[in-house]
C-alpha cells in the first residue's frame, strides 16, 4: 500500500507529461501549484508517492527555492524510510554542478569556474572536438546514483536548475553503428526506465533475472577508474585495465554490496532491471530458488549478457529528456532509472544546477529472496 494511502489529499498538482506520437517512454508527470520552501509532511509524502509512481518529476517554479530547502527535502524522504562537486555554504549537501562561470558569488562560493570534461574523457572512442564545436554531443554515462560501497543507494535524487543555455540545439548521436541520433535542447538530463527495460524482457530472461543477484567490487569507481566507455554512453569497453583488488586500499568485505538484478517498486509493485553493469564483478544466474546459481566472474561474459538486455530501451522514442526553466527541479527514482548528462559547446554559455541526494536507509528489495 502507499505510504500516502490513509492520509489527506495532496494540495498539489500532477500532470503527466506530454508525448509526442513517436514517443514510447511510459513515465514523467509535471508538478505544479507546490512552494518547496514550505512544504507540509503530507504534501512530502505524496511527492515521494509521485516519484514512485511517475518515475520522473518535474516541480514547477521553484526559482526561489533555497539551497537548505532542497536538502531538508531529500532528508524528509530518508525519514519516510527510516562529490567536480562543490557544496552549497550552509547546505554542503546540496552540490553545485555545471559548466562555466558561476557568478562572482554564488550563496557564497565565490568566482566558480566550472571546467571539468564531461564525455571527451571517458568514451574510448573520442567525439572530435571540431564535431563538438558544431554542437554534435552523445551520452556521457548512463547510471544510476549509488555508492555500490558501504552504504544503499539513495531512493530519489533532486536536481534543481539554477540556469542553463537553451539554444542552439545539441545532436546527441550514439556513434556504435546503429546510426541512431536526437536533437534536444543543452544543458538537460535523459532518462531510461528499467522497469520498461525489464517489461521488454523474455519470459526466460525475466525468471532468470527474477532469481539471480550482483555482486559489485569494492570502491568500484576506482576500480574502473582507468576504463573507458561505449559511445552510447552504456557500459564499458573490456579492455583489463579494472585495477587488481589488491591496488584499491583497504575495504570491509561486509561493505561490498550485493543487491537483486531485479529491484520491486515499494508503492507501484513495478520490477526494474536495476543492474549497474560497469561496477558489476560478479553475476550469480540462477532461474528458482532452489537452483544452484552459476557464477559469472568473467567480465567481458558480464558485460555482453548486460548489453543484450540493457540496448533494447535506448533508443530515441523510450529516452526522456524533459526542459526545464529556470527555478524547475526534476526529481527521480533511482530504484527504477538510469540517467545520464549531456554534455555541450562552451560557447552556448554557462549551466548551474543544485543536486541532492541521500542514502537510504533501506536498500532494494527484489521479487525473491537472495541468499546473502
Amino acid at each position: 500500500m502507499s505510504p500516502s494511502a490513509t492520509i489527506s489529499e495532496a494540495t498539489f498538482t500532477i500532470t503527466p507529461m506530454k508525448k509526442s506520437s513517436n514517443d514510447k517512454h511510459d513515465y514523467g508527470a509535471i508538478v505544479s501549484d507546490i512552494d518547496l520552501n514550505n512544504i507540509n509532511d503530507i504534501d512530502v509524502r505524496h511527492l515521494a508517492d509521485a516519484i514512485w509512481t511517475h518515475k520522473v518529476i518535474v516541480v514547477k517554479g521553484q526559482k526561489g527555492l533555497a539551497p537548505i530547502k532542497q536538502w531538508d527535502l531529500e532528508d524528509c524522504f530518508l525519514n519516510i524510510a527510516k562529490h567536480e562537486v562543490v557544496g552549497i555554504p550552509g547546505a554542503e549537501n546540496v552540490r553545485l554542478i555545471g559548466k562555466g562561470f558561476q557568478g562572482e558569488d554564488h550563496y557564497g562560493i565565490k568566482n566558480k569556474n566550472i571546467t571539468k570534461p564531461l564525455s571527451h574523457d571517458w568514451h574510448e572512442k573520442e567525439l572530435p572536438q571540431d564535431e563538438f564545436e558544431k554542437g554534435n554531443t552523445r551520452f556521457q554515462r548512463w547510471h544510476m546514483d549509488a555508492p555500490l560501497y558501504g552504504r544503499d543507494p539513495a531512493w530519489f535524487t533532486t536536481l534543481r536548475c539554477i540556469k542553463r543555455p537553451t539554444e542552439p540545439q545539441v545532436n546527441i548521436r550514439w556513434d556504435d553503428g546503429s546510426g541512431l541520433s536526437m536533437k534536444v535542447e543543452p544543458g538537460l538530463t535523459a532518462f531510461i526506465s528499467n522497469v520498461q527495460m525489464y517489461e521488454m524482457m523474455t519470459e526466460d530472461e525475466k525468471k532468470m533475472a527474477d532469481h539471480s543477484w550482483v555482486e559489485y567490487a569494492p570502491h568500484p569507481y576506482m576500480w574502473i577508474g582507468d576504463c573507458k566507455g561505449n559511445s552510447n554512453g552504456l557500459g564499458l569497453v573490456s579492455q583489463g585495465k579494472e585495477k587488481e583488488l589488491e591496488n584499491l586500499g583497504d575495504f570491509d568485505p561486509k561493505d561490498i554490496k550485493t543487491y537483486p538484478m531485479v529491484w520491486v517498486n515499494p508503492v507501484t509493485g513495478e520490477k526494474a532491471f536495476q543492474v549497474h553493469g560497469i561496477c558489476a564483478r560478479r553475476l550469480f544466474i540462477r532461474s528458482s530458488p532452489t537452483e544452484e546459481p552459476r557464477i559469472v566472474e568473467d567480465l567481458v561474459e558480464i558485460r555482453k549478457l548486460l548489453k543484450i538486455i540493457q540496448e533494447r530501451v535506448l533508443k530515441p522514442e523510450y529516452i526522456l529528456i524533459p526542459s526545464l526553466e529556470e527555478g524547475d527541479i526534476v526529481m527521480w527514482a533511482n530504484y527504477q532509472m538510469f540517467h545520464t548528462a549531456i554534455d555541450y559547446p562552451d560557447w552556448f554559455g554557462p549551466r548551474t544546477m543544485h543536486q541532492a541526494n541521500i542514502a537510504s536507509s533501506a536498500g532494494p528489495v527484489g521479487p525473491v529472496p537472495i541468499p546473502v
